[in-house]
């Protein structure tokens, strides 16, 4: 990886250049008749006319069979180290569309297991306990509970443990190394892993006596796990998984993904009003360094936090967000207007957002895995 940014599925950093990253991961690009076939199934979702789903594997392979009428199945995931983000939800929104307009049935992964193995400030007791307020989160964006199945990796173990195992036995410590950099200080745990996240992959099949195609909508950063899972499918005997990756989501100091280390850069799905206000209030901006300087010259908003965030998922009409980009440059709009009106589209979402999570209580038992009582 070259030493400007770094992609793994534990570490983002540097400025991404996502057309270097589709080819050193060797993944395809959505192109335009990809985004138009997509779009006949039902309507286009935002994320993906902007290009922020922009990568996948087999995804015309899938809907080939698709049309042919083998359904397929999605699956996703959170590695549970803390509470939920705004970056978090992007996947989960997009998996939701997908699921309404495929009427797929969807698998939540929470891999408390992961985050124990690779972070050594946390105990089980500490990612269990995460992973319940993530499926909160994930439960609340409104997935339908008759298709939807929630796995905890520790608590669904014997689920997964026959499907982790026969990855795993075609999996060389020499492929570890060189997908994900191990070395001897890791520990055996760690290695071990990436055939516990492969395993939902196959999870359908193996339930069903048939093969049924996996679609993964993930953050590109995860990719290297299904790389992984791809590569043994065959000679397992199953499909090979397909996926269908979004950028990162930007923080509001400007970098290219939202972090859980910078909380003050972060907006978590149990912000307060109060919360969003103040981070917006401090966004990276496009704009001058006076009112009277950008009335003359104008901001940029290519750079700009606040417009990301619109851009990425506060603000699907495309006619505001274009008029917005021009108001801006032209000097017609200031920074404190823009993040004023950001701080009211992400305050109304939570708002909504934390009434559904608490109605989600009374539902979790009933979609997770062989009804795992939380």
């Amino acid at each position: 990886m070259s030493p400007e940014f770094k992609v793994t599925p534990w570490e983002v950093s540097g400025e991404v250049d996502y057309d270097v990253l589709v080819e050193r991961f060797g993944t395809n690009r959505i192109d335009e008749a990809l985004r138009e076939r997509m779009a006949s199934y039902g309507a286009e979702h935002t994320l993906l006319k902007r290009n922020v789903f922009y990568s996948h594997r087999d995804m015309n392979w899938l809907l080939d069979l698709y049309d042919k009428g083998k359904p397929f199945f999605l699956y996703t995931g959170r590695g549970p180290s803390g509470d939920t983000h705004l970056g978090h939800l992007m996947p989960w929104i997009f998996a939701k569309h997908l699921q309404d307009v495929f009427g797929a049935t969807i698998y939540f992964q929470l891999t408390d297991d992961e985050k124990y193995l690779f972070r050594s400030d946390l105990e089980l007791e500490d990612t269990r306990s995460m992973a319940y307020q993530n499926a909160l989160d994930f439960l609340a964006l409104g997935f339908d509970p008759e298709r939807t199945r929630i796995i905890l990796d520790t608590e669904n173990i014997h689920r997964l443990y026959p499907l982790a195992l026969k990855v795993s036995k075609r999996v060389t410590f020499s492929t570890a190394k060189a997908v994900f950099g191990f070395d001897n200080s890791n520990n055996i745990g760690s290695i071990f892993y990436t055939s516990i996240q492969a395993a939902p992959c196959f999870i359908e099949s193996e339930m069903k006596g048939e093969n049924i195609p996996c679609l993964i909508p993930c953050g590109i950063d995860q990719d290297p796990h299904f790389r992984v899972a791809r590569d043994v499918a065959p000679v397992l005997g199953y499909y090979k998984p397909a996926l269908i990756h979004n950028k990162m989501f930007p923080g509001l100091e400007g970098g290219d993904k939202m972090s859980s280390s910078s909380p003050e850069t972060t907006i978590y799905t149990t912000d307060s009003p109060k919360a969003v206000k103040r981070k917006v209030g401090k966004a990276f901006t496009g704009g001058r360094v006076s009112a009277e300087e950008q009335r003359a010259e104008g901001g940029n908003p290519e750079v700009c936090a606040v417009f990301k965030y619109k851009f990425f998922l506060f603000e699907e009409d495309d006619a505001k967000l274009d008029e917005l980009v021009s108001r801006c440059r032209s000097g017609d709009i200031l920074c404190g207007e823009c993040k004023a009106d950001l701080s009211a589209k992400i305050i109304d979402f939570l708002t909504e957002h934390q009434r559904r999570r608490g109605e989600a209580e009374a539902f979790i038992g009933d979609v997770t895995l062989d009804g795992f009582d939380w």
